[in-house]
């Protein structure tokens, strides 16, 4: 099969297509003749060795969507030629993959592969962090920084089909436009307008964050009592300015996630629960994939530039033919 593998820790360059075995599928796996893969800033992390391990040699890739090839032994739910997309580590910039049958979901039959192949990373993480884990509820107001992102475009339209209220930052007018079309009250350009200042009046009860660095201390003077601030990534910094007092007057609950190193078997319980509860609104078009742009897989590179740039409103999506 054709697949792009890192050969050593640096930027796009070192993402080369390679010739490798096909996977084959062990005890519970399947393997997916995959169609389209997604593209995520995990996928960069890991080519420029952010977690911590040499990633040479390494497939990236979360997230796919294609046809079921094999079945491995036990494998209770898929057929070959079923039509899934899947949470994966691993491996999804390939011809082929390999995952584990509990975190893969059926292709809705309206959606396109590329469509589908946008879905299981954002959405995973958007109902574990901002539903299960910072019980977001009906009626109350989530600020989401990153709307225009895909998780950002994610959250924003579970949140208000499940009856909360959102606001959002994004880089441009066009962005904040796309967050406001998507169900956003309000999107704030931060490039023009201090957030703070204009949700000033909004007390806020959770708070999605993947920026860090100096939104903290104004996420916490934005927040509500009981407010749930939650980091998904620190792309201005890692280190933050936390105002205690204002957390025990308000009694605000700091919490972070990260999807890629849970185990299978927290992501397989979270994949039935999304099955279970967000799934339908796929099928009824109250949640819709916003696709950006689509590349080859030979076009990997140019795929995670265009992510490194922030241009992008929704996903960025591999084609596999």
């Amino acid at each position: 099969m054709k697949a792009i593998r890192i050969t050593h820790p640096g930027d796009s360059s070192v993402l080369q297509l390679q010739e490798l075995p096909t996977p084959q599928p062990t005890s519970g796996q399947v393997l997916i003749r995959v169609r389209a893969a997604g593209i995520n800033r995990s996928d960069i992390h890991q080519r420029q060795g952010g977690y911590g391990t040499d990633p040479t040699n390494q497939i990236p890739g979360l997230e796919v969507a294609g046809i079921i090839d094999a079945c491995g032994p036990n494998v209770s739910r898929w057929h070959v030629g079923d039509a899934v997309c899947a949470l994966l580590s691993e491996g999804g910039y390939a011809e082929y993959a390999i995952v584990d049958e509990r975190h893969c979901l059926p292709v809705p039959a309206n959606l396109t592969f590329v469509e589908a192949a946008s879905l299981p990373e954002t959405i995973l993480t958007v109902w574990s962090t901002v539903f299960q884990w910072a019980h977001l509820t009906k009626g109350e107001n989530l600020l989401i920084h990153g709307g225009s992102s895909g998780i950002g475009i994610t959250a924003i339209q579970l949140a208000t089909a499940f009856g909360a209220t959102t606001y959002s930052t994004a880089g441009s007018d066009e962005k904040c436009a796309a967050c406001e079309q998507l169900g956003a009250i309000k999107c704030v350009n931060y490039k023009k307008e201090d957030f703070e200042k204009v949700f000033g009046d909004v007390k806020i009860n959770v708070v999605l964050d993947m920026v860090g660095g100096e939104y903290t201390p104004k996420n916490l003077r934005l927040m509500a009592t009981d407010g749930r601030l939650m980091f998904i990534n620190s792309m201005q910094g890692a280190d933050s300015q936390i105002h205690i007092p204002t957390l025990m007057q308000k009694r605000i609950t700091i919490s972070g996630s990260m999807l890629k190193p849970r185990d299978s078997d927290f992501k397989a319980i979270l994949t039935a629960d999304v099955e279970q509860h967000v799934w339908p609104l796929l099928t009824d078009g109250r949640l819709k994939p916003i696709v950006y742009k689509t590349f080859l897989l030979a076009e990997a590179a140019q795929a995670q530039d265009l992510m490194t740039s922030s241009e992008h409103i929704g996903k960025i999506v591999l084609e596999i033919s």
